[in-house]
């Protein structure tokens, strides 16, 4: 009391005062409920987002400017902790160190590589993968990673346009290695070496027979001579959807940036990694071996997805976190219902392309994990993050995220392929509600870095004097729409949406609608042409459940239920098989161009016919009146 009155109050005074103040704060807080019910989400996501990139400053100030940086930073703390489990064999910190010291001893004293040139990678999923990636890293290299789908021409040209000097081909690669393609890498002077104690092929190296002969310990520090974090990484290489593979630029910022995803989804250091997907993609390479290294964690590597192995592998190492991206969680729904499915560790998936009914049915059936949606590409500059968890959304643009990134969704004629100007020519804003090209403002702080030996190509991703004279923004290709509480959706890729009946149909939701059906096991939905009408109209691939037949009347009814006229499937194509890239995304493309000939498909084909309120098997005859006109759609 003596204190009190010293400072001029009295007891009730001061809790009349404590009671405003707390009475203030209950309104701010009831306030921020009803008008911005994801406030503090938002603000925590956004504190922590600049926390992470203020550490990546300051640990550039301190040298760590790339991931090799980091990793052997790792080694020196944490040396005896298993980094890699793979075929249940344990590889620490140190051990990977010594594995890539080695082959970097080898391809210094015998490939006369040197600091800044550019070598190809070209192996399946296994520890050599990374030692070699390291062990080149090392060396102030810069590696491009290839895609061992690729034929011999695609990977010719990726060679080509990265302007690699050299290329490591691992041991399991060289089945599917034609002898051409060797002899012309040789005869434009990229030097080959395989990871083999041997070589079959004339004037190519070998690697693991050198590897006695040179010491462990790591090449002199000046060799690696990384000394700008925006110096180029690694090349990844673009799906090629739109024709040759394209090498996209990856920096040692932006690589570094990325191998925090885990940590802004609440991963640690006693997490275990389940990584199944190949390392040549960013998801793999980047956010799961350089998601571990940030951590300190471990990761259990898998030579490729088994759907069958994936829980028992989990259970089997104790596995906290995996990375999923296209269908790989729909596989793991469609593997048959067991007793232990949620006899698991596993709290945090982080991916792309999941769906809202394979999200439902996976947390339904493996229990609750906390699914982290994000939105990103190889070449982009912008990234969302679902942090909170709301089924469907691939991101959240909050009350903060003007702060992190300046982005935009445009209104687009998908009939036209084009963005809609205004009068003045101006580029024009998408409505809250409506799907728009998603673009992003490139600066310093979200720069595009482009596309390695392709100018052209990197242009046509910029769009300049979108608002203001001068500015300038990376065309994601993608149509994304925001609901009035700030999610984000995807809703198709540019050229996957089709118009028909002058109305736009989003191949994503027609195929939602159309997997509700219970004995669909997977679809994949796309416009075909018809002569004589404007635009394609829709047609859906369907992979039927084991021992479940097609049923064209419920088919019939449900699509007329749930989807307007213009958007739903004409014809229906039965496939035994979904044809799928190595990232787990359906293939469009040979679908299109086949379209619904019966002569040249030799898989069930269906027609929608509407007097017999059903789906009805597509003769000859049928396709004939279709492409003549004398059956109208």
């Amino acid at each position: 009391s003596e204190i009190l009155n010293l400072l001029f109050l009295s007891p009730s005074m001061l809790y009349m005062w404590l009671s405003t103040i707390a009475g203030g704060i209950g309104v701010l807080w009831f306030s921020l409920k009803i008008f911005f019910p994801y406030f503090w989400e938002d603000l925590i996501y956004f504190l922590r987002r600049k926390r992470l990139q203020a550490m990546v400053k300051r640990r550039a100030s301190n040298g760590i400017l790339s991931i090799i940086d980091l990793f052997m930073q790792r080694v020196g703390k944490i040396p005896q902790k298993p980094f890699l489990i793979y075929e249940g064999t344990v590889h620490t910190y140190q051990d990977v160190d010594r594995r890539s010291n080695s082959i970097a001893q080898v391809l210094l004293h015998y490939g006369n590589l040197k600091n800044g040139d550019t070598v190809a990678l070209l192996m399946r999923n296994g520890p050599d993968f990374i030692h070699v990636w390291f062990g080149l890293a090392k060396l102030g290299c810069v590696v491009a990673f290839l895609n061992f789908n690729m034929h011999s021409r695609s990977l010719l040209h990726c060679v080509n346009t990265c302007g690699a000097k050299a290329l490591v081909i691992g041991e399991d690669c060289l089945e599917s290695i034609e002898k051409e393609f060797i002899s012309q890498l040789l005869e434009n002077n990229v030097a080959v070496w395989l990871m083999s104690t041997s070589s079959a092929f004339q004037h190519v190296h070998t690697i693991l027979d050198k590897l006695d002969k040179v010491p462990d310990h790591r090449v002199p520090s000046h060799l690696k001579g990384v000394n700008n974090i925006r110096n180029t990484a690694m090349y990844i290489f673009t799906s090629g959807s739109t024709g040759f593979p394209k090498a996209a630029v990856i920096t040692h910022l932006r690589a570094l940036s990325l191998c925090l995803l885990f940590t802004q989804c609440g991963a640690v250091p006693h997490d275990i990694m389940y990584l199944t997907l190949p390392l040549y993609h960013i998801s793999a390479a980047i956010l799961g071996i350089g998601g571990c290294i940030e951590l300190g964690a471990t990761c259990v590597l898998k030579k490729k997805f088994s759907a069958s192995q994936f829980w028992n592998d989990c259970r089997k190492y104790n596995v906290t976190m995996f990375l999923y991206i296209g269908e790989l969680c729909r596989y793991l729904c469609h593997q048959p219902c067991k007793g232990e499915d949620r006899v698991h560790k596993v709290r945090i998936a982080l991916g792309n392309g999941i769906r809202p009914a394979v999200w439902k049915e996976f947390l339904m059936r493996f229990g609750p994990v906390k699914i982290f949606e994000f939105y990103g590409s190889t070449e982009g500059n912008v990234g969302f993050l679902n942090y909170t968890n709301k089924i469907g959304a691939v991101g959240r643009a909050g009350i903060f995220s003007k702060f992190l990134h300046s982005f935009e969704l445009l209104k687009y004629d998908v009939w036209k392929q084009e963005l809609m100007m205004d009068e003045n020519g101006r580029y024009q804003k998408a409505a809250i509600g409506k799907p728009g090209l998603l673009v992003v403002e490139v600066t310093q702080d979200a720069p595009f870095s482009g596309y390695a030996g392709n100018n052209e190509a990197s242009e046509k991703k910029l769009l300049r004097d979108v608002f203001v004279k001068g500015d300038v923004y990376f065309n994601t290709g993608d149509l994304l729409m925001m609901d009035k509480d700030g999610f984000v959706y995807f809703t198709d890729r540019v050229g996957d949406t089709f118009r028909w009946k002058g109305e736009n149909v989003a191949t994503v939701e027609v195929a939602e609608i159309i997997g509700m059906m219970d004995f669909v096991q997977e679809v994949n939905v796309y416009g075909v042409s018809i002569k004589n009408y404007e635009g394609r109209t829709g047609m859906a691939a369907i992979v039927l459940k084991p021992d479940q037949p097609f049923d064209g009347k419920r088919l019939y009814k449900h699509v007329v239920d749930f989807l307007p006229t213009y958007a739903q499937p004409r014809f229906v194509r039965i496939m035994d098989a979904m044809q799928i890239t190595a990232t787990f995304k359906h293939q469009k493309i040979h679908l299109v161009n086949e379209g619904f000939n019966p002569e040249i498909i030799f898989e069930p084909l269906y027609f929608m016919h509407e007097p017999a309120r059903s789906y009805i098997p597509l003769t000859r005859e049928i396709y004939k009146n279709v492409v003549s006109g004398e059956i109208r759609l």
